[in-house]
């Protein structure tokens, strides 16, 4: 690993979007300091985090002299800067497919999903009509994800080719709040070659939220 120096994430342990910021930097091999905000506390609105990052949100990465903002474009930032091991293949038209695998999640599932929209359906709805909007939004978006990797980059293992890149950052985490929700997808064969085959290797086993969740959260 590299050495720390200045760089830090302001994340959440169960935070999608922070977990594929960790994943990204576990296979880049950066090494880096955590300043948990907690989501369900409302520290995300607190002056501290506002002062990093005026959207409210994370994660934020402070890194090279700057500070860094949506995951997406964090890992863009890492790609360029940090170019191996790669997170995009080198083909322009694999580039834009893995991109557009990442985006499906984040843009399309992950938003629907957000703590924000959910305890607004809640207050509108009631606590079973959550649970139903967020399995169904999750079920439909992977069930998209299950055909776009139906492609001639993926070799059985990975979205794209035979490593991990951008793209299994942003679905392995996705996949993790499928199965807290109690969404299956085994039926999904790539979608589930994909999560074998990123288990058990050490970038993604180090950015797992149970390795950074504190530990009233692990009991």
């Amino acid at each position: 690993m590299a050495a720390a120096g200045g760089v830090v994430l302001h994340d959440y342990w169960r935070s999608s979007a922070s977990y594929r910021v960790r994943i990204a930097l576990a296979l880049k091999g950066i090494a880096y300091r955590r300043v948990a905000v907690d989501l369900v506390a409302g520290e995300q609105r607190g002056a501290a985090n506002l002062r990093v990052n005026p959207q409210g949100l994370v994660p934020a990465l402070e890194i090279d002299g700057r500070v860094l903002t949506q995951s997406l474009a964090i890992l863009e930032y890492l790609e360029e800067t940090r170019p191996q091991p790669a997170l995009l293949p080198a083909d322009s038209a694999a580039r834009a497919h893995v991109r557009a695998l990442a985006l499906a999640v984040a843009c399309e599932i992950h938003p629907l999903s957000n703590l924000r929209v959910l305890d607004r359906v809640e207050a509108l709805a009631g606590a079973e009509a959550r649970a139903a909007w967020n399995r169904e939004n999750i079920s439909a978006g992977l069930a998209a994800i299950e055909a776009l990797l139906d492609h001639p980059g993926f070799a059985g293992r990975f979205c794209h080719g035979d490593r991990p890149g951008m793209a299994d950052c942003v679905l392995i985490p996705q996949l993790y709040n499928a199965s807290r929700w109690g969404v299956e997808f085994q039926d999904l064969a790539r979608v589930s070659a994909v999560a074998r085959a990123c288990r058990d290797l050490p970038a993604f086993r180090a950015a797992l939220p149970e390795t950074v969740a504190p530990e009233p959260a692990r009991g």
